[in-house]
């Protein structure tokens, strides 16, 4: 039978690997993003670390509890570029006025449910069990959302993608007020259609 306590170990030596943080750094960025909620702290750590479901929620749920013996230091090895926030490098310059219309849409789309996001050069990828939607700068002025989803009706807002893409469908969006009902409704239609 495996030991329970030795899987959590290699769990958070995994976590703290990936992220170049140590737990307590990973506790610590948790007391200081403002967010109070298990699943909002949890949504948090999978959008800025890029971590899974399951590893974010471990880190969540260690949160003011102690240390376990053996990682109490730093990570032994640091990836090149994870400890950044990989949304800094979408948008700088002159796309970095569309971040807040960015964090409006992921914000919405947290409260789907659990999900995974993978940073891609160019944009989010976000996952279930397959892709469900892509988020990303378009232009300077406009962030895009690709649909993973074949069953969106037509609307003059999406823009229907030729077959055997990533994405069925793309939408554009350019003030908050965009993060309407409509494109609610078909992202989570995609993300159903991705469980």
């Amino acid at each position: 039978m495996a030991d329970p306590t030795a899987a959590l170990l290699t769990q958070l030596k995994n976590i703290q690997t990936k992220t170049g943080h140590s737990l307590a750094q990973l506790h610590q960025q948790l007391q200081g993003c403002g967010l109070a909620k298990h699943s909002e702290k949890r949504a948090w750590l999978m959008e800025r670390f890029s971590l899974g479901y399951g590893d974010a929620n471990t880190v969540v749920t260690l949160q003011g509890k102690p240390v376990p013996a053996g990682l109490e230091g730093a990570p032994t090895s640091a990836p090149e570029t994870v400890a950044d926030d990989p949304l800094d490098a979408l948008y700088s310059g002159k796309k970095a006025a569309l971040r807040p219309l960015h964090d409006a849409v992921m914000a919405q789309i947290q409260t789907l449910g659990p999900f995974e996001v993978a940073p891609k050069k160019a944009y989010l990828s976000l996952r279930r069990s397959k892709q469900f939607a892509m988020v990303g700068p378009a232009t300077v002025s406009e962030v895009e959302i690709g649909l993973n989803c074949k069953t969106l009706p037509e609307h003059p807002r999406l823009k229907a993608l030729p077959p055997g893409g990533m994405c069925q469908a793309t939408t554009r969006i350019r003030h908050v007020d965009e993060v309407d009902a409509n494109l609610l409704a078909w992202i989570r239609a995609a993300f159903d259609a991705a469980a």
